[in-house]
């Protein structure tokens, strides 16, 4: 049995639970943010403001306790484009997954899936936006016939993960709460994109974008809408106000338990509880349960000091390792827990060595292997984890973590030894013998062996480690320098080419299961910061960067096109294990130390938030999967 077949099962569980309310639940709760305005007449009754069937969420079985309606909560970002991590914490998906990182129907009442070709979604009766239009399949035939085809809004065709093979999907909307995805091969990655953290969307608020659509609106007054936006073509204004992922249109209808009230720019952003959101807890209330939250934009560097002083009731992002120890003695003080969650990712900090950078010669340098593994073999693992983790990490390589049935230690262990002897030897295998008067090695166009490390420059751990770095580095004749930019203009450099080598952290997931499609594990991603125009290239279907033209990145390309053309589980299994060993044997990233603790501050006043978690992006959302919707206040 495949795991999607596995989901299948799943989804029917799923739906007899959702359809089984409690008997205690039979009669719905009215929210009491909304008593006044039911009673008014200004909005419907919660009965007719959630779903015919509602999502139910069985608090006892996630060890929850029934929450208290109303309140707020705030934490604080960065910058104001990271409102958009609400969404992530917000985690509403059409499937998406649970604590136990198993996918589970959501937004969507069930999920029939036919040998990974056919998926019919079953979307939930009666659901409607949080502008209380109905939620209907006319809005995944509008995000597909009118904006996934349309070449002026997407010139490069439908996302990439919507096609096997070059094949689009054959999509049918058999009825207002049906809606069939079909092709001829199997499409194993379909169900998981449209779960992740960062979604890949197939639907839109057709009733609300229709007015920015050329094919919808009168010509002049379309033009008149552009002209008030400033916007340079209605293609631009169009995608100023699309961004479901953003959260920073505050007009454009969601899905989500919480919806933007605040246009930017602004340092405080105001979520406000979404009255037609479709879950409800198991004893008849609609969730979420808090009516509000705040996020507030403050300087990245102030947000441990800010914490410390209890200015937020829930924080991880801005949070790091070494802010622990400061942020427990505050505790007490700032009416507040710090809770120690391991991170998923493959390494805390890795380098990458840019594949596709526009130097030939660093280009050439980078692609020798044996340059790769050398430089690996030139790091110090102890000593960063001594150092800057208190011996808390665990050195390695960037790969599986040891709770992934994928883990292998060798090849988390292989070129991660710190051995300049054989750094050294591979070095001057390469030709790198002439050093100048520092003990610094010449390239072979004479210029001295200094990288330039670039970094976004949004961690002191990046600085800390590249510290160290440097001076193991130096054992084996290389200099490395440094340089930061703003976080943009760090990725547009990376992805142009213009980067040699750059420090980020490692895979999002170090957590690969049997059910994880294996991008992160081939060049199929521009954000593969070691081979991005070799992403570009895939994602763009050819239009943009450039084809894979080493042996290790094609092997890694067939593997994963033969993974998603296949339903045979152990065949997938054996791939998987392949692409980990060519990502370990072939270095394409340098990790430092995997496992590190994220400090995650919860204010006491806050209910049922597990006091044990995994901080993961992907999957995982990080709060995402423990259900954000299900925290509440108490008010005394």
């Amino acid at each position: 049995m495949t795991w999607i077949s596995r989901l299948a099962t799943a989804a029917t569980a799923a739906v007899a639970m959702a359809v089984a309310v409690p008997a205690g639940a039979a009669t719905l709760v009215e929210t009491p943010m909304y008593e006044q305005d039911v009673a008014a007449g200004k909005l419907p009754p919660v009965a007719q403001r959630v779903p015919e069937v509602p999502s139910v969420v069985d608090l006892a079985a996630e060890q929850k306790e029934p929450g208290k309606p109303g309140g707020e909560i705030s934490w604080m970002a960065g910058r104001a484009r990271d409102i958009r991590i609400m969404n992530t914490y917000s985690y509403a998906r059409l499937v998406g997954y649970g604590p136990d990182f198993k996918l589970r129907p959501d937004i969507l009442q069930s999920v029939d899936v036919d040998g990974e070709k056919v998926f019919t979604l079953h979307l939930r009766p009666g659901h409607k936006w949080s502008d209380g239009q109905p939620f209907t399949s006319d809005d995944f035939r509008y995000f597909w016939e009118d904006v996934s085809l349309d070449k002026e809004l997407m010139p490069y065709g439908p996302d990439s993960r919507l096609l096997v093979d070059g094949e689009l999907p054959k999509v049918e909307y058999p009825d207002a709460q049906t809606v069939r995805y079909s092709w001829s091969k199997p499409n194993p990655e379909f169900l998981p994109a449209i779960a992740g953290a960062s979604p890949l969307y197939i639907f839109a608020p057709a009733h609300y974008l229709k007015q920015f659509h050329k094919k919808y609106t009168d010509a002049a007054a379309l033009d008149a809408l552009v002209k008030e936006a400033g916007a340079r073509n209605w293609v631009a204004l169009y995608k100023q106000r699309e961004k479901l992922i953003d959260s920073a249109n505050p007009d454009l209808p969601v899905l989500e338990p919480w919806v933007n009230t605040t246009k930017a720019p602004a340092e405080r952003f105001i979520f406000v509880r979404n009255p037609y959101y479709h879950r409800i807890d198991s004893q008849g209330r609609q969730l979420p349960y808090l009516d509000r939250v705040v996020v507030n934009v403050v300087e990245g560097s102030l947000i441990p000091a800010k914490t410390g002083t209890g200015e937020a009731d829930l924080q991880a992002r801005g949070l790091r390792f070494d802010n622990i120890s400061f942020l427990k003695a505050g505790e007490q003080k700032g009416g507040y827990k710090v809770r120690l969650w391991p991170t998923a990712l493959g390494s805390e900090v890795a380098l990458y060595p840019n594949l596709n950078c526009n130097d030939p010669d660093w280009r050439a340098l980078n692609r020798d292997v044996r340059f790769r593994r050398a430089l690996s073999l030139g790091i110090d693992r102890d000593e960063i984890n001594q150092t800057v983790f208190f011996g808390q990490a665990r050195p390695s390589q960037n790969t599986v973590l040891p709770e992934s049935p994928y883990y292998d230690e060798t090849a988390a262990t292989e070129w991660a030894a710190f051995d300049p002897q054989k750094a050294n030897a591979l070095l001057d295998e390469i030709g790198l013998t002439k050093r100048d008067g520092d003990g610094i090695r010449l390239m072979p166009n004479g210029k001295r062996l200094e990288i330039v490390v670039e970094s976004a420059g949004e961690r002191t751990l990046e600085t800390d480690i590249l510290q160290l770095v440097r001076e193991s580095w130096a054992k084996i004749g290389i200099a490395l320098h440094t340089a930061q930019s703003q976080r943009d203009v760090f990725l547009q450099r990376i992805f142009a080419g213009d980067t040699v080598m750059s420090v980020w952290t490692g895979w999002d997931n170090g957590l690969i299961t049997p059910t994880t499609v294996p991008s992160q594990l081939a060049p199929v991603d521009q954000n593969w910061l070691q081979y991005p125009k070799w992403g570009q290239y895939v994602q763009t279907k050819g239009g943009a960067g450039e084809k894979p033209d080493v042996e290790f990145g094609r092997k890694l390309m067939d593997l994963y096109d033969e993974w998603r053309g296949t339903t045979d589980a152990a065949r997938r299994d054996a791939i998987v294990r392949e692409m980990i060993k060519i990502q370990s044997d072939e270095v394409t990233s340098i990790g430092t130390v995997q496992g590190v603790l994220q400090p995650v501050v919860v204010k006491a006043r806050l209910h049922n938030v597990p006091e044990k978690g995994i901080f993961s992006w992907d999957p995982g959302a990080h709060f995402g999967i423990y259900r954000p919707d299900t925290f509440w206040v108490d008010p005394s």
